[in-house]
């Protein structure tokens, strides 16, 4: 009983992420390089704007949205002429001016249509999916100090569930990278209080 106890503590103590904040955009994009190096995935950057090499810096593969999307496009063009031929061409035969009753020409637009319905409607929903959209809250929002990240501040955050992940190694790796302010996150439902790391002393080399 009391190693259910003690182990139950030990969760609740985990904190969802560790957040650190630097006052530039090369120190952030030199944090995420050093966090792709040493194989985290579950890590984030946060700024004002986009910042050029960003992607590279994190390690981030090309977007998997176009192997959803296109199959979509295919599917709406070849609705589009079915239907068409159909109601066209079978159910429904029409001769207007000696033309056959289908012609592939004349139904370019609604295939075109369909084929961008289609695609819009998976690229959409196909994007949620991928960014595990909507979230209402995320742990972060528990950090006063983030609300800057739409401002001024430039921030990486690392996630628990990394599987990299343990909490002094993370800390020290994010130390190294010389951020201004390290801090962790808990979830609401764990009720510990945030801890303040030391920021560290001396400029980014």
């Amino acid at each position: 009983m009391a190693t259910e106890k003690t182990q139950s503590n030990e969760s609740e103590e985990t904190p969802a992420l560790l957040l650190a904040e630097f006052n530039t955009p090369a120190e952030v994009l030199h944090a995420a390089e050093k966090f792709r190096d040493a194989g985290y995935t579950q890590f984030d950057t946060h700024s004002p704007f986009p910042i050029h090499g960003m992607d590279a810096a994190m390690g981030m593969k090309d977007s998997k949205l176009g192997l959803i999307v296109f199959p979509a496009a295919l599917t709406g063009t070849t609705l589009a002429f079915l239907m068409m031929w159909w109601m066209n061409g079978v159910d429904y035969p029409l001769v207007i001016g000696g033309k056959p009753p289908y012609s592939l020409p004349s139904q370019v637009p609604i295939m075109f249509e369909l084929t961008i319905l289609l695609s819009a409607f998976a690229t959409v929903f196909g994007m949620f999916h991928l960014n595990r959209l909507p979230r209402h809250h995320h742990p972060l929002f528990n950090s006063e100090r983030f609300k800057g990240f739409s401002d001024d501040k430039f921030f990486l955050s690392v996630e628990a569930n990394d599987p990299k992940w343990n909490l002094e190694r993370t800390k020290k790796l994010l130390e190294s990278c010389h951020p201004a302010h390290v801090e962790a996150v808990y979830d609401d439902d764990e009720g510990g209080a945030d801890f303040e790391a030391e920021p560290a002393t001396g400029g980014h080399h």
